[in-house]
């Protein structure tokens, strides 16, 4: 990340890479790394929270914004990258989403990523992105925007569907719209702030 140069890496061993596909490896040289929960504490190997930094390359802060420097930084210096990841036994780091897109449904967290490629492994989807919405009951659920592959047509039920068969209940979106595109920047990025401007998009179903 640029505030942060090169955080991790994989070995050179060819056998080490394949046994640890999905990873984005372990921490580079000089940087301390540590996953955390919400109040802070490192969380225990194989469970998810923010990934927080310490080195020589990482930023000193940001010019000029010194406010967006102290949300930035723990008191005894930490940066918080916003990242949340896994870490296992070994010291291997998988990165699970961003943690301004998770969301909390019924009292458990839900990050879009694992919901997005569950959606793109279904044949007739194209693209994906998933947001989280209020909810009365659920506090939020989720909303899937899709895209259809060039002559298919998309059934939001099959989705439930098909999601509901590879992830819990409570991560099932609640309702599918379909659009021709997604916003995106011009490096490609999906543009979720946009996404969560719309309620249903020119074409969609719900």
């Amino acid at each position: 990340m640029t505030e942060a140069g090169t955080v991790l890496g994989m070995p050179v061993e060819a056998d080490r890479i394949a046994g640890k596909a999905g990873s984005a490896g372990l921490a580079a040289p000089m940087i301390s790394l540590r996953i955390v929960d919400d109040e802070g504490g490192d969380v225990a190997a194989g469970e998810p929270g923010e990934i927080w930094l310490s080195g020589p390359s990482i930023t000193s802060g940001y010019w000029n914004r010194p406010e967006e420097t102290e949300r930035a930084f723990t008191a005894d210096g930490w940066f918080r990258t916003g990242d949340i990841a896994r870490q296992d036994d070994e010291g291997f780091v998988t990165l699970v989403d961003r943690r301004k897109d998770m969301f909390i449904s019924g009292g458990e967290n839900v990050y879009p990523v694992e919901i997005e490629m569950v959606l793109l492994d279904h044949p007739d989807i194209a693209e994906a992105a998933v947001i989280g919405v209020d909810d009365e009951r659920w506090g939020e659920v989720g909303r899937a925007f899709v895209v259809a592959k060039a002559g298919c047509v998309v059934d939001p039920a099959d989705l439930a569907s098909h999601c509901g068969a590879r992830i819990a209940r409570y991560k099932v979106p609640k309702a599918f719209l379909v659009t021709e595109a997604l916003p995106r920047t011009a490096s490609g990025k999906i543009q979720k702030h946009i996404l969560r401007t719309w309620t249903a998009p020119a074409g969609g179903q719900d």
